[in-house]
């Protein structure tokens, strides 16, 4: 009977939201732009010509060339237990903020959202600061909050930061929305959290993970997911600390937490954490849109195994575009980072970044939740959960990633 009820209550709602949105005008166009460097490309094919002529010549394949390296090094260690979903922002300054949650463990009423600073100069991360606990959401939210999650920074038209968050007040995650706060100094100090309306009705189970992305009016497009009763990825149009409206991504109970690629001002691909059946396949489900988030459309899934776990993505502005992933389909014991050059469609693994599988399945370490920020369009920074207890950093520079696709580009040369 309570499942009749519910589903009813989630009928009404949809029906009264999509009378709602279906009246508000056509959204506008993404903040697309062109990639690719010329002068970049013609060197690279440069570069690639000489190394397979000299791989022909001695008919033998080319010395490995020096490699630069990544730096590695981790969040600052706030003393808990548990430590989960961190993201990054780009500042004005050319560093790096982190966002993550910390506490004795997921869920748990002692979880902070934690964030500090990279000083890309030092190569050091300031002390980490509290931005926002249970009892400041209780007090900015005018109600009870049982639990904190998924911190997700964004950067407003006005060059304002804007940070989604996730708040629970009765129940699991699927109990969530989403909350959001406004920051005039960078992170430093923050406004008066605010709730998401996101259903007329009931506004419960909204989530979010993933960066926004902007629309030339100003809005951001937030990719969120749906935990109740069915499990689906949803694009909102969000204005400050409003939503606009909202639009369907997935169907079903099979894709979550959506990450996306801008292919144009009004085309779009999503990509998902599959969360299906045991007899489903255990592959990255996908998404389409040619409207710029008004309408999405279900395509062919990627190939690349997915064992029920998040993906981060980014584009950097020659076009190569980058994610990081558990490419296995049980397990979160393996990470890697795959790249797909301009004007390719195949995704190759150029980095195993974290891999157990040799050890006893009792002994494996969970790797997971993954996210990409760039400060200049041709450097990553990359953050994941280690094992629950840390959050690993890795900073990849512009020549790292200019070394890779010369790999890869000798690689398809010699083939």
């Amino acid at each position: 009977m309570k499942h009749v009820i519910a589903f009813c209550f989630l009928f009404i709602a949809s029906v009264f939201a999509y009378l709602h949105i279906d009246s508000l005008p056509t959204w506008a166009p993404f903040v697309s732009t062109q990639p690719g460097d010329i002068l970049y490309e013609s060197l690279l094919i440069e570069d690639v010509t000489e190394m397979a002529k000299s791989s022909r010549m001695l008919k033998a394949p080319p010395a490995k060339s020096s490699q630069p390296s990544m730096q590695m090094d981790w969040l600052p260690d706030t003393g808990a237990p548990s430590v989960h979903a961190a993201s990054l922002i780009a500042l004005k300054d050319g560093a790096v903020r982190a966002f993550w949650f910390a506490g004795s463990r997921e869920g748990a009423p002692d979880v902070v959202i934690n964030t500090a600073v990279f000083d890309p100069k030092a190569a050091r991360w300031s002390a980490p600061t509290v931005a926002m606990d249970r009892v400041r959401a209780e007090k900015g939210l005018s109600r009870y909050i049982a639990k904190l999650g998924n911190p997700v920074p964004a950067r407003m038209a006005d060059g304002r930061m804007q940070l989604f968050f996730v708040t629970v007040s009765i129940g699991g995650w699927a109990g969530s929305s989403i909350s959001t706060m406004i920051s005039d100094d960078e992170g430093f100090t923050w406004g008066q959290p605010q709730r998401l309306i996101t259903s007329p009705l009931i506004n419960l189970s909204t989530l979010v993970k993933s960066p926004a992305i902007p629309f030339t009016d100003g809005r951001l497009g937030l990719p969120a997911y749906h935990e109740w009763i069915g499990r689906f990825g949803e694009f909102l149009r969000v204005q400050e600390s409003q939503v606009i409206d909202k639009r369907r991504m997935s169907s079903g109970r099979g894709a979550i937490q959506p990450v996306v690629f801008l292919d144009g001002a009004q085309d779009a691909s999503a990509f998902f954490r599959q969360t299906r059946s045991s007899t489903q396949a255990k592959q990255i489900p996908a998404s389409e849109t040619k409207d710029a988030g008004q309408s999405w459309l279900v395509t062919k899934d990627l190939e690349i195994p997915n064992p029920n776990a998040a993906l981060a993505a980014l584009t950097l502005t020659n076009g190569t575009r980058v994610m990081v992933l558990n490419n296995v389909e049980a397990g979160r014991y393996r990470l890697v980072m795959v790249m797909r050059e301009l004007n390719s469609t195949q995704w190759k693994v150029v980095q195993v970044l974290e891999d157990d599988e040799l050890l006893a399945s009792d002994q494996r370490r969970e790797f997971s939740y993954p996210y990409l920020v760039s400060a200049s369009g041709e450097n990553v920074h990359l953050v994941y959960t280690w094992d629950r207890k840390k959050i690993r950093h890795i900073y990849f520079p512009a020549t790292w990633f200019k070394q890779a696709l010369i790999s890869l580009k000798v690689q398809e040369v010699q083939q």
